[in-house]
């Protein structure tokens, strides 16, 4: 990544870049573990920061404020990037953000959503032809470079997309929509029947929109909820999304009691 950017003749301030192993916190690029890369932003008076996970196909980026630009937003900006040059569709997967799909109404563009997991993101990108795609973890999928989340693919697009509008990165943050996003879980039981759960969440939530391909996910008209039982775990991941975080709290809390 450094000589990437170095090639784009960008000026470096490497943290913790030694790829030996030894990661300095957990490596997982989200806002608990960015502590050191936020205050160094501020502290080099940087435009921004750039975080990534082990295998580089999650990308986080850092304003120039020392705020989160949020890993749910990558996909998001490096879209409305390439559907500015490029009209096509675009595709993520049913527990990222909504903001993808009103970018994509903004450029009068397509986006479909597909079941969680790379390879499901990429089968619905090959089915309707999309020219950019991911997951809301902060990865980028961009077929014209190849069907895979790619951290250094995504780093080329959002800096030629903010070097194009010539405004800082929290700037181009408040040109997306706001929404809060939280993701919990939930314990289960060995002898849990999540198919009965599900029968009960559909006719408990008959009133709305719901789409069952991967769990069960409850759309609202600006919020959603989206349960999945994990293969790996005994657990129920949730995700929630609203324009409050009082508003994901309450979904949440709604879903807990009817589990209960």
């Amino acid at each position: 990544m450094p000589e990437l950017l170095k090639e784009l003749h960008a000026s470096v301030v490497k943290i913790n870049c030694n790829p030996n192993g030894n990661f300095a916190h957990n490596p997982e690029p989200l806002d608990d573990n960015l502590t050191e890369l936020k205050n160094t932003v501020i502290k080099e008076k940087a435009d921004l920061g750039i975080a990534l996970d082990p295998d580089v196909d999650r990308l986080v980026f850092v304003c120039e404020n020392g705020v989160l630009f949020g890993e749910e937003n990558t996909i998001v900006a490096c879209s409305d990037y390439v559907l500015s040059k490029t009209k096509g569709s675009t595709v993520s997967n049913m527990s990222s953000s909504m903001s993808l799909e009103l970018i994509a109404e903004k450029h009068d563009c397509k986006y479909y959503s597909s079941k969680v997991g790379e390879i499901n993101v990429v089968e619905k990108m090959k089915e309707v032809n999309a020219i950019i795609g991911g997951e809301g973890n902060g990865g980028v999928i961009y077929p014209e470079s190849h069907y895979g989340r790619d951290a250094l693919v995504g780093i080329v697009l959002f800096l030629t997309h903010l070097s194009e509008l010539e405004i800082k990165v929290s700037e181009l943050l408040n040109l997306y929509p706001k929404f809060y996003m939280i993701k919990d879980k939930i314990n289960l039981k060995d002898n849990f029947d999540f198919d009965e759960l599900k029968k009960k969440i559909k006719k408990q939530y008959k009133d709305q929109e719901i789409d069952d391909r991967d769990g069960v996910k409850i759309k609202y008209k600006e919020s959603w909820l989206h349960i999945r039982k994990s293969n790996t775990e005994p657990i129920i991941r949730i995700y929630t999304e609203a324009k409050s975080e009082i508003g994901c709290k309450k979904i949440i809390d709604n879903f807990k009691k009817l589990i209960n």
